[in-house]
């Protein structure tokens, strides 16, 4: 696992960096789980674009993922690590001792012919899903689950991965990817260790068509917009954002503004990310 510099033959090549893809030992995925993925670029089921600068991108299939390990105390084998076109991770793709193949996120230092198993007295060790009952304080966790049974929801992308802080009672403190601690459950599961590919965050991707492959279209500055388009827009010359305060394009205050409503579950913040205060 490493990172392919490339030499400057073209202005898209100068500074342009990619994984160099040591780590994959299979190039085709597992028929049986794939599935078809149609595009949505943005839009709900009216048609109407809900997400903005979504669009084309190269043709993928999902690859189901396993994210309840809820095959417990069933021994497997690591038969593959694979790319996955939809996610930063990279697959682990297990072989169990009863036949059934499935894959997994891949943590980090998980190699092709290891074994893993899920379950309740399981040791906890890289790439062994366990409650979190069962996992030592200051353990790095990934792929956790937010209410038992549903599947891992929390540090999932590439070189990713939370602590676990303490346990109190029936819950446990977490710390996650952002800063934030947080109350979970102690019957959720977890994923001893930390997610693979941590360089993923130092690849460049040197040209603007790269992107549209990722099915990200352009970004257009509000200030560079007209008037009837966005509160930024117009002016002769480049002009200032102005006063009070920067706008949405929808005219909502933007900068600093909170965007979390969600107050069931603020009880289960210890700490917010960025801050010291609950």
């Amino acid at each position: 696992m490493g990172i392919k510099v490339y030499k400057p033959t073209s202005p898209g090549r100068r500074g342009m960096t990619s994984s160099d893809f040591a780590e994959l030992s299979r190039d085709k995925p597992q028929r049986a789980l794939l599935r078809p993925m149609k595009k949505s670029a943005g839009r709900n089921f009216r048609g109407k674009i809900t997400i903005r600068r979504r669009g084309g991108g190269h043709k993928r299939r999902y690859r189901v993922v396993d994210f309840k390990r809820d095959k417990f105390d069933v021994p497997a084998t690591v038969e593959a690590i694979e790319y996955d076109p939809n996610r930063s991770a990279r697959l682990a793709l297990l072989l169990y001792a009863d036949g059934e193949r499935r894959y997994i996120l891949a943590p980090l230092g998980l190699n092709v012919g290891d074994s893993v198993v899920s379950g309740e007295n399981v040791e906890p060790s890289v790439g062994n899903a366990v409650p979190i009952a069962s996992i030592p304080q200051g353990t790095m966790i990934h792929n956790i689950e937010l209410q038992p049974g549903r599947g891992g929801q929390l540090a999932r992308s590439a070189g990713t991965a939370a602590q676990l802080v303490a346990k109190e009672g029936p819950y446990a403190q977490v710390r996650l990817p952002s800063g934030e601690v947080r109350l979970i459950a102690q019957t959720c599961m977890a994923t001893v260790g930390q997610v693979g590919n941590v360089e993923h965050g130092l690849v460049k991707l040197g040209k603007a068509g790269r992107k549209r492959w990722l099915g990200r279209r352009p970004s257009l500055r509000g200030s560079a917009m007209t008037p009837r388009d966005h509160p930024h827009g117009g002016g002769e010359g480049r002009s200032p954002i102005g006063m009070p305060s920067p706008k949405s394009p929808w005219g909502k205050k933007t900068l600093g503004k909170r965007t979390r409503f969600n107050k069931r579950t603020d009880k289960y913040i210890v700490r917010r990310r960025g801050s010291s205060k609950r």
